[in-house]
């Protein structure tokens, strides 16, 4: 077994990294990278492309499907994940949101402060987390550790002006196992055919159809 398994697996070697301070970078489809890390600049990955690290400063990251990485993070930037990503560590952002389709697997946290995070058939292990964003989680998404919305502290998450009010959507067929805890106020709106953990903070507003009321 064991050496059918090293004829799959990639040489150490081949897992070149790229490091910029300026500029985007692009992982090829197919191919297999180390860490891809840049300051200024966006990360694309092609279909099929793995790597270890993903990390950028000022920039996105999207991969298209069945991409493969450990933890991936930018500051100011969104992430985006195609159908069957394999993510082994944590998804997260700042200011930004936060994306993964169908038959994806996530097995750390997912997390941003300000912007919306939506999960379509996503598996994630650990927690969703954020401060002022929206969450949706899908259809048929499972979410293993549970929902954290953290109240705004000194600078963190701070906006001038009104505060906007989280919605948290958990839809159709959806699964949160852990718990659901509101440090502030949202709007929550739970589907008849979802199951959750315990909620703290808010109350939960039933619906049936195929999306929830509007605010």
């Amino acid at each position: 077994m064991a050496a059918s398994t090293a004829a799959f697996a990639v040489p150490q070697a081949a897992r070149h990294d790229i490091d910029k301070v300026n500029g985007g970078i692009t992982a090829e489809a197919g191919q297999a990278y180390g860490e891809l890390s840049t300051v200024n600049g966006g990360i694309e990955l092609g279909r099929g492309a793995s790597a270890e690290d993903v990390e950028t400063v000022n920039g996105g990251i999207r991969a298209e499907d069945e991409v493969s990485a450990h933890d991936v993070s930018t500051v100011n930037g969104g992430i985006r994940f195609g159908r069957q990503a394999r993510i082994d560590g944590n998804l997260e952002t700042v200011n930004g949101g936060i994306f993964t389709d169908h038959g994806s697997q996530v097995r750390g946290d997912v997390s941003t402060v300000n912007g919306g995070i939506g999960l379509v058939g996503t598996n994630v292990e650990g927690r969703i987390e954020t401060v002022n964003g929206d969450v949706t989680v899908g259809a048929g998404s499972r979410v293993k550790g549970g929902i954290l919305v953290e109240k705004p502290t000194g600078n963190f998450g701070f906006r001038l002006g009104k505060q906007k009010i989280p919605r948290i959507v958990i839809g159709p067929n959806a699964v949160v196992e852990g718990p659901m805890v509101f440090e502030r106020e949202v709007k929550l709106y739970v589907h008849a055919s979802a199951r959750t953990g315990t909620i703290t903070g808010a109350t939960a507003q039933r619906y049936d159809g195929a999306t929830p009321p509007k605010d």
